[in-house]
């Protein structure tokens, strides 16, 4: 089936592409600012570095941009509610961080103690691309343990 390729079909194409859920975090000024994400990826081996997709209305833009330093989280299965109360409006964005055990990482980025992954990177560039900044992080930190994946597809969280 082919389609015009416009916001909509771009949304439903994505999808069908299944993907590891991460939870992008940054903390400025004593507030923290999260929210899930599926656009994530690496970028570099040497130097280790990952990139993270952020809408520039979202909160957490705005948090990354002025602390310079995120954590990318991914999820393991288990993790679903972590997902969820990431991916919705929070009237109080700290909120979201209650329900879970959080450790401060390099740059001060809250890392998710029970996260599959999760990587402190400092910002060492950021590219405007449409509704979205990409941030590229140097990672510093690197946390993992041995558990199952999250993952997001056609609107559902699935083990990988």
């Amino acid at each position: 089936m082919t389609t015009t390729a416009d916001a909509d079909a771009f949304r439903r194409a994505m999808r069908k592409v299944p993907s590891a859920v991460a939870v992008v975090t940054a903390e400025h000024g004593g507030r923290r600012r999260g929210l899930t994400a599926t656009a994530v990826c690496s970028v570099s081996a040497d130097p280790p570095q990952v990139l993270a997709c952020v809408n520039r209305v979202g909160r957490a833009h705005a948090c990354i941009e002025q602390a310079q330093a995120f954590a990318i989280n991914y999820l393991s299965d288990g993790q679903v509610p972590v997902a969820r109360a990431f991916a919705r409006q929070a009237d109080d964005p700290d909120d979201r961080f209650a329900a879970e055990d959080w450790a401060s990482g390099a740059q001060g980025v809250p890392l998710l103690r029970d996260a599959l992954v999760s990587f402190a990177c400092r910002v060492v560039q950021s590219l405007d691309c449409g509704t979205h900044t990409v941030f590229v992080g140097e990672i510093l930190e690197i946390r993992q343990r041995d558990q199952r994946s999250l993952l997001y597809k056609s609107g559902e969280f699935l083990p990988a």
